[in-house]
Parts: structure tokens; C-alpha cells; sequence
């Protein structure tokens, strides 16, 4: 075996060592977003659930809620903010596997029907999120789910704060707040998530 096989044939198996690393890699980042959201949603679920043991008592409930509130809100602000960097992390592992691909395609006129760029993902196709824009892309993400939610126990902690604080202050004014909040918060976070995506050079959401 010459020198030009044996290379040839050295580089194909790390780049095959490679492709499965950058898969295995890919798999976890998922599973940090499922398990980082789960956590999420359950920690705010127990809070509702032990509000609604407050009910009976509306000033304990209001000094509970408005504990418990913002820290539910924070944790959901840290979790945000990782599940936009998993997406970014996927994003770029999946840039690794096209690329390894692509190396496959030279090697004969079979592999190169069988790696067609085709048959690939993201960023050999379009991304299917982005089938109905990218407005609609980024809100499809999981860190945008999870925002949303988050955003609204904040609207609604400020809206009881609101009432607590000022007790004349009718009830359909601290809605509006607590929504108007809400709205801006969701706003804010949009800007983020675009601005992030944009500093790595990164279009649009493949699939987190």
C-alpha cells in the first residue's frame, strides 16, 4: 500500500470517527433542551399547584405568589438563554456533519449519488422551519416556547404586584399591565434571540 492509499484511507476512518462524534454531540444538545425544559415546566407547575393550596388565604397567597413568581421567573430566564445557545451549538455540529459529507461525495461517482446534498439536512437544504419565514422560524423554536410562558408569569406577578401595592388600582388595569409586560418582555427576547443568531453568523433556526 503506497504512501497516497494508506493517507486516503487514514483520513476516511477519522473522518468517520468524526461524523459519529459530531452526531453524538448533536444528540446531547436535544436532550439538554428536552431535560432544561422539562425542569422548567415543572418547576412552574408545583408553584401553580401550591398557589391554588393558597387560594383560601388571599393575603398568603399574594405575599406566596409573589416570592415564588419572580423566582420561577428567573429560573425560565436562565433557561432561555441556554436553550438559545444549545440551538446555536446544534446548529454548528450539524455545519460539521454537511461539511464531512460533502468530503464523502468526492470519493466516486456512487458516493456521490448516495451523499447528494439532497438527501442531507440543514445547511446543505433549507431549513423546513423556515417554510413560512423566518418571523415564524424563531418563534418556533424551544427557547421561544419556553420565553412565552416564562414572559407571562412575569406579566402576571407584576399585575398582583400592582394590585398588592395599590389596592384602588382597578383589576382590569393591572391586566393590562401584567400583558403589556408580557408583550414586551416576549419583544425583548425575540430581539435577543435574532441578535445571537446573527453575532455567529447563523440565518435562521434548523429545528431547536
Amino acid at each position: 500500500m503506497d504512501d497516497d492509499t494508506h493517507s486516503g484511507t487514514a483520513l476516511l476512518s477519522a473522518l468517520n470517527t468524526e461524523h459519529f462524534v459530531l452526531q453524538s454531540a448533536n444528540s446531547t444538545t436535544y436532550t439538554e433542551a428536552s431535560a432544561r425544559s422539562a425542569l422548567y415546566v415543572m418547576a412552574l407547575s408545583s408553584s401553580l399547584v401550591a398557589l391554588g393550596f393558597m387560594a383560601s388565604s388571599p393575603q398568603a397567597l399574594l405575599v406566596f405568589a409573589l416570592t415564588v413568581l419572580p423566582a420561577v421567573f428567573l429560573l425560565g430566564v436562565f433557561t432561555v438563554v441556554r436553550l438559545v445557545e444549545t440551538a446555536l451549538e446544534s446548529m454548528h455540529l450539524l455545519a460539521g456533519i454537511a461539511r464531512i459529507r460533502a468530503y464523502y461525495r468526492t470519493l466516486g461517482p456512487e458516493a456521490e449519488v448516495q451523499f447528494a446534498a439532497s438527501y442531507g439536512r440543514w445547511p446543505e437544504i433549507p431549513s423546513p422551519a423556515e417554510q413560512h419565514g423566518r418571523m415564524l422560524a424563531f418563534m418556533g423554536t424551544t427557547a421561544s416556547m419556553v420565553a412565552v410562558t416564562n414572559n407571562v408569569v412575569a406579566g402576571a406577578a407584576l399585575a398582583i404586584a400592582v394590585h398588592m401595592l395599590a389596592p384602588v388600582t382597578l383589576i382590569w388595569v393591572c391586566a393590562v399591565l401584567g400583558i403589556a409586560a408580557a408583550l414586551a418582555l416576549t419583544a425583548l427576547f425575540y430581539a435577543y434571540q435574532r441578535w445571537r443568531f446573527a453575532e455567529v453568523g447563523v440565518a435562521g433556526p434548523a429545528r431547536q
